[in-house]
């Protein structure tokens, strides 16, 4: 299904430099040059096929992203990626693996500095090991 809206989603996206690309130069930036009034930001705006079909192609484009983004999140598997660096291994189980499959936990924390320590001498920042 996902396969199905994402090649969709590449179609429209072509179709849709396509469209714009065969439109009219009206020359100066956002339709605000070219003179006689016929601009985008005026009532007086002719719509064209060419715009018509740009319009819809830009809607169905916005919406087959809207459901990519949806099915995405759907699929997540609810775990951050920062469980791993933090060794609780909620994930790395399920995965079959560990929590530290190929990280060095020790090189991602700071090294202890003078005073990190509290009066039992034990260091404020607990360390993955």
């Amino acid at each position: 299904m996902q396969n199905v809206i994402l090649i969709v989603h590449l179609l429209l996206a072509l179709s849709l430099i396509g469209v714009v690309l065969m439109q009219r130069s009206e020359g100066g930036g956002l339709g605000m040059g070219g003179g006689g009034g016929g601009g985008a930001m005026s009532a007086r705006g002719a719509a064209t096929a060419l715009g018509k079909l740009t319009w819809i192609l830009a809607a169905a484009f916005i919406c087959t992203s809207l459901t990519l983004t949806i099915l995405a999140a759907a699929d997540g598997s609810g775990t951050s990626i920062m469980d791993r660096f933090t060794g609780d291994g909620g994930a790395a189980e399920e995965s079959g693996g560990t929590a530290g499959d190929g990280l060095d936990t020790d090189a991602l924390l700071p090294p202890p500095s003078a005073g990190s320590e509290d009066e039992d001498g034990a260091p404020l920042v607990p360390r993955a090991d």
